[in-house]
């Protein structure tokens, strides 16, 4: 699993793309967190359609980490 860096908020941002990149980029941003949580927002059982909130705070101990992956 690689380490969710700086530039990755804006790769996650990205649309449209495959569910399976996505997941996998937040599996990372998750992993390379010290906490996290998230609320639904909202959900439409008619449609399908939801949306979500993820807060949390990487794990950056050291600053010169923040742009790349380790």
């Amino acid at each position: 699993m690689q380490r969710f860096n700086f530039h990755d908020f804006w790769t996650i941002e990205r649309s449209p793309m495959s569910p399976s990149y996505l997941q996998r980029r937040i599996s990372d941003l998750v992993a390379s967190s010290i906490n996290a949580k998230v609320k639904v927002d909202s959900i439409n059982p008619e449609t399908g359609e939801y949306r979500i909130v993820l807060h949390g705070c990487l794990d950056w101990e050291n600053p010169e980490t923040w742009w790349t992956n380790r």
